[in-house]
């Protein structure tokens, strides 16, 4: 691709050297420069891509993107400076793959739970209303039905551009991914064009890379700010920072409740642990989904549905076939009549959701089993609180281990108990089982007919990081294979 024209992509800066040339490659990562090629130096969290310019020295890169010039230039480099190699990168991948956001309705969803679900619901409407669509999420990337491993929630601009441009080439004409805090922050999204956006809601989490709930707040806040005019920004108005999200856009905005008055109403009729009856704008369906905050990924899922121009009616019929998203409130059942229920609930919020379903369904006909743990290298403040909602909406409570990473599990475990500590109820309650497999074989034993264990927090996920090797883990595997053996 011709250097200029990339050049065009980035906007204002200041361009040091020839324009005039052919650009062969593009890239971050200075191990990936090549001679011809053009490398983008970003200042990210924990490495500046400005210190790896002088080992690139002689090798023939043929452009460089940076902030600030390097002391010693290439002869016959060309420079180009911009106040945010971050977002220039985002600008210049959309470029490099032809820009395909624009030939995609392409929706994004921002929230701190049910980001998933709903970005994985809007994808598998689309296909059920005759369309090719793609998805980009935490559980797995899909181009039209080809299935496309995920590594994070939002990749790098030049993955996600070259998702994009995969999809395109199969005929999709729309796309529905998730937008993380992270890559709003780090302009992963920067170049390209969303047709909408939707917030699902926002609790405490990242706070290890934020620091602040305010500043997660703004990093999500970001994507709504960057919204197109001829875009839809559908907010969860029953969150306290629902209104905050659309307070500076410029898309179309709109709003859902279950709550309140909204462009978009739900309401709970029955739960049950397999589904429930749910009204959306007073006509009623039933669907394979349990728990309000179901509910609310639902109401959104219409919404961003009807926003996209879609009949409503035809809307209701194909979210009545919809069946719940792997990890997502995934349930097992045992011979003797013990439910199981994996999820994904790595939050107080999202512990506290899951919890609050599985009562409303349960009553008083049986206990709640939960075992829960916190990953590591994560935000710490987190855990003695998932702790105490668990103890709180549980009858029994086994603390164990999720991702440890570089910590030791016994330590993660030790700040969970802290959140105990003054509760005599909760701690007599509440035991610690580091090896997480034992854990869940230990509530599986322990439950008894009409009983229901909650396992959460790694739903989809098939391993355990620890000490940086993924081991092979799956709680839903577990979950069968215990109420298979000791049951």
């Amino acid at each position: 691709m011709k250097l200029q024209h990339l050049i065009e992509a980035i906007g204002p800066c200041t361009v040091k050297g020839p324009a005039d040339k052919e650009i062969t490659s593009l890239t971050a990562d200075s191990r990936k420069a090549a001679a011809g090629g053009m490398f983008v130096a970003v200042r990210g969290v924990t490495v500046d891509g400005h210190t790896f310019i002088p080992s690139l020295a002689g090798s023939g890169v043929a452009a460089y993107v940076v902030e600030t010039l390097p002391d010693t230039l290439e002869p016959e480099a060309t420079y180009i400076v911009t106040d945010d190699s971050a977002r220039a990168l985002g600008h210049l991948a959309s470029r490099w793959y032809g820009d395909p956001s624009k030939k995609l309705r392409l929706v994004g969803v921002t929230g701190t739970n049910g980001k998933t679900t709903t970005a994985t619901l809007i994808y598998e409407m689309a296909r059920m209303t005759g369309h090719k669509a793609g998805l980009l999420s935490t559980v797995v990337n899909y181009i039209d039905t080809e299935a496309v491993h995920a590594s994070q929630t939002t990749p790098d601009a030049l993955t996600i551009n070259a998702l994009l441009a995969r999809m395109v080439e199969a005929g999709c004409t729309y796309a529905a991914m998730e937008v993380s805090s992270h890559a709003a922050d780090q302009r992963r999204i920067a170049g390209l064009t969303f047709a909408g956006g939707v917030f699902t809601n926002l609790t405490r989490d990242h706070l290890d890379y934020h620091g602040t709930v305010q500043n997660y707040l703004n990093a999500k806040k970001k994507f709504f700010d960057a919204l197109p005019a001829d875009a839809f920004a559908l907010t969860n108005a029953d969150d306290k920072t629902g209104a905050v999200m659309l307070q500076n856009t410029a898309a179309r905005r709109a709003t859902y409740s279950l709550q309140k008055m909204a462009d978009f109403r739900g309401r709970v009729i029955e739960e049950r642990l397999d589904g429930m009856a749910l009204s959306l704008n007073d006509k009623e369906i039933n669907v394979m989904f349990t728990g309000r905050f179901n509910a609310y990924n639902l109401t959104a899922v219409y919404g961003a549905c009807c926003l996209l121009g879609w009949n409503p009616e035809e809307v209701l019929v194909n979210m009545s076939r919809l069946v719940p998203v792997a990890g997502r409130f995934q349930t097992f059942h045992s011979a003797d009549g013990v439910t199981a229920i994996v999820d994904y609930a790595h939050t107080p919020d999202a512990v506290v959701n899951v919890l609050n379903a599985i009562r409303d369904v349960l009553g008083s006909k049986g206990s709640i089993l939960t075992v829960v743990g916190a990953g590591g290298n994560r935000d710490k403040g987190k855990r003695p609180i998932m702790a105490q909602e668990a103890a709180r909406l549980s009858q029994r409570v086994l603390l164990t281990s999720d991702n440890p990473r570089f910590e030791e599990p016994e330590a993660i475990l030790r700040d969970m108990e802290a959140g105990l500590a003054g509760n005599p109820e909760w701690l007599e309650k509440t035991v610690s089982i580091t090896d997480r497999r034992t854990a869940i074989d230990t509530a599986v034993r322990q439950a008894m007919p009409g009983d229901v264990i909650l396992i959460a927090g790694k739903g989809h996920e098939d391993y355990q990081e620890i000490r940086g090797v993924k081991h092979h883990f799956d709680d839903r595997e577990e979950v069968r294979r215990a109420l298979a053996e000791l049951r």
